[in-house]
């Protein structure tokens, strides 16, 4: 695996709206909980960096209050706006983990190594990870990322083209 660009931000979270009208927001939670939120002190909302004051989990979303964000008008400002982490802030990742951030963008390549697109996106509906895979002829489809199917090796998905429908 390479190694991700330092200067590369992950979104956390996204504001969906305020809440209440001393400021907080809701947020559409990226990750599990809202924990991955509160343990830094700083984010990047909309890529201002802002001090986080407060977060509460509320499963898949959570509310929050951000410094200078005092009303419900600002609060309301906010919507629609990425939470993002520097990537290097990030916690280390076992053998085997990634983060969908890693994936996006790196080529694909059938086994003799002819390209066939680039990976768009990462989707997980219940069931495993899911690459979107864009085709050179600008095509997209959902390729399940299982070994023999979708193989990362260093800066490169190895695609069975048969899931290339």
């Amino acid at each position: 695996m390479a190694p991700a660009a330092p200067d590369r931000r992950i979104a956390l979270a996204a504001v969906a709206g305020a809440h209440g009208i001393k400021g907080e927001v809701r947020l559409k939670l990226f990750s599990d909980s809202a924990n991955s939120l509160a343990a830094h002190d700083y984010l990047h909302v909309g890529g201002e960096r802002m001090r986080l004051l407060m977060v509460r989990d509320q499963g898949k979303n959570a509310t929050a209050r951000f410094e200078g964000i005092d009303d419900r008008s600002a609060a309301e400002a906010l919507r629609g706006l990425l939470i993002e982490l520097d990537r290097d802030q990030l916690p280390p990742l076992e053998d085997g983990e990634y983060y969908y951030s890693d994936l996006i963008g790196l080529a694909c390549v059938d086994p003799s190594g002819a390209e066939l697109g680039t990976v768009a996106a990462v989707e997980n509906y219940g069931a495993g990870d899911l690459l979107e895979v864009r085709g050179l002829d600008g095509k997209s489809a959902l390729i399940p990322f299982r070994a023999g199917i979708a193989d990362w090796q260093g800066e490169r998905i190895v695609l069975d083209p048969e899931f290339l429908a």
